[in-house]
């Protein structure tokens, strides 16, 4: 299991916090120091879609102006792999097939991870 985040995101805290107090094992992947591969960045939008996968409410995306860039999703991934603080956070995957789990929700942590 890989868990996708920066070290000082507050909800990345609390899943990694989550999943250490379960001991349930996963590498931790830092978004500022490694880019996730484009492969997995279009599994994840499969899964769960471009705008849950896309942080539009953050600083990166105001500061590239995406906002105002008539993207299709094609471009929105690429941007997410240029970018990868672009990237809602924290992403779980590589746990249960090509299931992927997007932000912190501690309910739904423990209905995924609970019986881990």
């Amino acid at each position: 299991m890989r868990l996708f985040g920066i070290k000082n995101c507050g909800s990345v805290q609390k899943a990694r916090h989550f999943l250490d107090a379960k001991n349930i094992a996963y590498e931790f992947v830092d978004l500022k120091a490694t880019k996730p591969d484009l492969k997995d960045i279009k599994k994840w939008v499969r899964a769960q879609g471009i705008e849950v996968v896309l942080n539009a409410k953050g600083t990166t995306y105001k500061r590239l102006g995406l906002k105002d860039m008539d993207l299709d999703t094609e471009g929105k991934i690429a941007f997410c792999h240029e970018y990868p603080l672009l990237l809602k956070r924290p992403i779980i995957d590589e746990f249960d097939g090509d299931n992927v789990v997007v932000g912190f929700d501690s309910v739904r942590y423990q209905e995924i991870f609970g019986g881990l």
